[in-house]
């Protein structure tokens, strides 16, 4: 009976000891019994247990049928209109803490619920070193340490979704692999504005089951804390980011742009040596965020550069998640220079509650192709090699704390080509009206 009646008081106080205090358990509790006693003792086990989450319903509306791939995920072929879940998350947070206050080990979990099915996104510990308080090492499923949108939780950015770059060399953000931190925890140390992050990675993140290669990803960033520039306290803070992987080649045949008599375009190499070598993916960022404080607000201004050689497919620029199969046989690999950016700007409008925002943002999968050569006759240049330019903007209100609402417009332009069904800007444009709730 007494095991039944801890259990029960258990769960009560697992629900509702977050937003209570110590004391205020003591007082309700008769602590001179062993069931007092055992109460007490569950309270500050439990003590750094949270729980929170968010869920993102929109509606969104687009110019053309079939659309939406980097705002939400395509639409049906001959649908043009939806209402969906963007997002669903519950997260749970789980902290120990030393006499001084400070974290010894973490440990998240937290996974995506939507009308499309259940997904875990994060699961992860964290232990950090107890006698300098400056080093963590982190282990599990969690978002590579690389620029600064990629890390940009999605139930703060403004924008409903992060950029075509972003999602294209980053898919889902997150990967399995073990990262390092330098990141002094004490605000009076003296390099307590810098962090710096290096970890090794699977590669593949959650576009894939498992890894299907012995080859890792390195993934390295520091980056310069918001620190105040000015008595205004104006504040800027920058990082520089490097991506050092690749995919293993389990075809000879790969393909390499080189430049002909008169064009650039892929050239097939066959060797057989070919086969077990590295294909790189090598990226290369930089990204700075500048806040300027108004009497109700801020104004705010982020930029952010990726380039460098991404490997793929033929008919796709992002990673795969497994090993490219045509017809039970494997594909060849297309190595590809790249570049992209965004640039953001952020401005309250007389309150905290209104908030207008512009993002523009580019990506180029193929820097040494373009415009009619893309899709030529005699030249492997498919749609993977096409520029997207998107011109985002936007208004959010802030209702309070736990819900905000978003109105937003992609305006999005391709190169015109000479590949069937991109010879002229395609009609893929993009409202987007959402409401999130937060806890």
């Amino acid at each position: 009976m007494i095991r039944i009646r801890q259990v029960a008081l258990t769960v009560f106080f697992i629900c509702f000891a977050f937003s209570a205090r110590a004391q205020f358990l003591m007082d309700m509790i008769d602590t001179t019994t062993a069931l007092g006693k055992g109460m007490i003792a569950m309270y500050q086990n439990y003590d750094h247990l949270r729980i929170s989450g968010y869920m993102q319903p929109q509606y969104q509306y687009s110019t053309g049928k079939g659309m939406g791939d980097y705002q939400g995920g395509a639409m049906a072929p001959e649908s043009d209109n939806r209402f969906m879940f963007r997002r669903g998350r519950i997260r749970f947070d789980y902290a120990h803490y030393n006499k001084k206050n400070l974290p010894t080990v973490q440990f998240v979990f937290q996974f995506d619920g939507t009308e499309r099915g259940v997904n875990i996104r994060d699961f992860w510990g964290r232990f950090f070193d107890g006698k300098w308080d400056v080093m963590s090492l982190t282990m599990g499923m969690f978002a590579r340490p690389f620029g600064f949108e990629v890390n940009y939780s999605s139930s703060d950015r403004e924008a409903p979704e992060r950029g075509r770059m972003s999602q294209i060399l980053m898919k889902t953000e997150r990967d399995m692999g073990a990262m390092v931190s330098w990141e002094p925890r004490q605000k009076s140390h003296p390099l307590s504005f810098l962090k710096v992050d290096f970890g090794l990675f699977n590669g593949q993140g959650l576009a894939g089951p498992e890894d299907f290669d012995s080859h890792k990803d390195i993934i390295a960033r520091v980056a310069l804390k918001p620190t105040a520039i000015n008595q205004q306290k104006w504040l800027l803070s920058v990082g520089a980011s490097i991506l050092y992987g690749g995919l293993e080649q389990f075809t000879p045949v790969i393909y390499r742009m080189q430049k002909g008599r008169s064009t650039e375009d892929f050239a097939r190499d066959s060797s057989a040596a070919n086969i077990g070598l590295i294909a790189p993916r090598h990226y290369y960022g930089g990204d700075a965020q500048f806040v300027i404080p108004n009497t109700k607000g801020f104004t705010q201004f982020r930029a952010e550069y990726i380039r460098g050689t991404q490997t793929s497919t033929g008919d796709r620029s992002e990673t795969p998640g497994s090993i490219p199969m045509i017809d039970e046989a494997y594909a060849p690999l297309y190595i590809r220079n790249f570049d992209g950016a965004y640039l953001n700007f952020l401005q309250h409008l007389g309150s905290e509650k209104h908030q207008l925002v512009l993002k523009y943002d580019w990506y180029d999968p193929n820097t040494r192709a373009s415009g009619r050569q893309i899709g030529k006759d005699g030249l492997n240049l498919t749609a993977a090699d096409i520029r997207f330019d998107t011109f985002g903007a936007g208004y959010v209100y802030y209702f309070n704390e736990h819900m905000k609402a978003t109105l937003w417009f992609d305006r999005i332009w391709n190169e015109s080509t000479s590949l069937e069904g991109y010879e002229s800007d395609v009609d893929d444009n993009m409202f987007t009206c959402r409401l999130q709730y937060r806890f």
